[in-house]
């Protein structure tokens, strides 16, 4: 088996930039979409907003996926890994899980004055909240992450072993993640589903199809336009094409039942969302290759480290964006003044986290416990950099090899 190691591929801090802009562009724009703007006249770029860049937990979980096959499928599964792989998780997302959760139960008990009473029971739904995810909104996708963790050396050694689980481990990513759906929709009724790491199976499937196969999908991703085969061309524009459709019709959907209360069965809304999501992680592996070869430095050095501090940013950015929320007085819901302070959200929130996780990195020692390592390039010391895809980062953020 080869164990060499892989060789670095600096494009996907770029995929982490654009994917945490998604998940910022969704969660800035989650109250105006969901409830507080339904009559606005704006209300339909607000919807679309909110429905098209849900990408962003999707792409991270395939990219979690491709990263860990890609670093770890060459190489034998062994006591040490395995160790290895289990101690660095504990260390940059495990405890940085736990302080999180901590840290945003306790202000939620004392935003709603509940802090001081009932400790006893405020400590156990603490516990079950730690264990769903559910501490707060955003946790969630580190709860799915934790779970892939744990499932990740079975998964690798299976996919080792067996060519046809390879070959056919997408349709089976999708056959599971939907039979659970079906299951779940006429019998478990699990509410918090999206918590639960089936949810998301086949993302994580075609994130280790593609990583195991990547030296045959270097080529498309490597090449410009002018120099693809016609067939590339071709699957190219299909997929553009499809994801636009798709996007589209997911769009649509989300406005007719939120805006006119035209809802229709929950089946159709999990499909379009999985097309529109599935789609949409190639697309951007595609764009995030293109961008670092065609894009100025500027642009290419502004998303790399933006892709660097990704999951920092994550961790920290509703806090900001609940404050700025405190901000909105007497702002008319039906105004174009309105949309403004959505966007502010995200500008507050993507600007305000950077300049926090950055300087925390740079000038407070241990800041590692709270956001998860600190990238290379904000060491004080930076060690010679690896040649291969930081592992750390597999979580589909920012986690750097230490």
């Amino acid at each position: 088996m080869n164990t060499a190691r892989q060789e670095r591929l600096p494009q996907l801090d770029i995929f982490r930039a654009l994917a945490i802009l998604g998940v910022l562009h969704v969660h800035s724009s989650s109250f105006a979409a969901g409830e507080q703007a339904l009559h606005s006249p704006y209300y339909y770029w607000l919807n679309w907003i909110n429905i098209f860049f849900k990408f962003g937990t999707p792409s991270f979980i395939f990219l979690s996926s491709f990263v860990l096959f890609y670093n770890y499928y060459g190489r034998p599964v062994t006591r040490s890994l395995i160790i290895n792989f289990y101690r660095r998780r504990l260390k940059y997302i495990l405890l940085p899980y736990l302080l999180a959760s901590m840290g945003y139960y306790a202000l939620t008990l004392y935003v709603n004055g509940r802090l001081t009473q009932n400790l006893g029971g405020n400590l156990y739904s603490f516990i079950r909240a730690l264990f769903s995810g559910s501490a707060y909104a955003h946790l969630y996708f580190v709860f799915i992450s934790i779970q892939f963790y744990l499932l990740f050396p079975v998964l690798l050694k299976l996919l080792q072993s067996s060519r046809f689980l390879i070959k056919w481990a997408v349709p089976l990513g999708l056959a599971l993640q939907w039979g659970f759906i079906f299951w779940n929709k006429y019998e478990l009724h699990i509410v918090e589903k999206g918590s639960l790491a089936i949810s998301y199976l086949a993302y994580y499937m075609m994130g280790a199809y593609i990583a195991i196969h990547f030296e045959k999908v270097k080529t498309w991703l490597m090449k410009p336009w002018r120099e693809l085969t016609a067939k590339q061309k071709g699957w190219t524009a299909l997929l553009v094409s499809g994801w636009l459709i798709a996007a589209f019709i997911h769009v649509q959907l989300w406005y007719v039942a939120r805006h006119f209360g035209v809802w229709t069965d929950s089946l159709w809304y999990e499909l379009l969302w999985n097309v529109h999501t599935m789609l949409s992680a190639l697309v951007l592996l595609y764009a995030t290759f293109l961008i670092y070869r065609k894009a100025s430095r500027g642009i290419v050095a502004f998303l790399t480290r933006l892709g660097e501090l990704s999951f920092a940013i994550y961790l920290i950015h509703p806090l900001l964006l609940a404050v700025y929320r405190r901000f909105r007085y007497q702002i008319p819901l039906e105004s174009l003044t309105y949309v403004l302070f959505i966007y502010g959200g995200l500008v507050v929130a993507l600007g305000g986290s950077w300049l926090i996780v950055q300087f925390a990195f740079r000038r407070v020692p241990g800041s590692w416990i709270i956001f998860g390592s600190v990238p290379r390039s904000l060491e004080s010391n930076p060690q010679e950099k690896s040649g291969y895809i930081s592992e750390e980062r597999a979580k589909g953020f920012v986690q750097q090899e230490k």
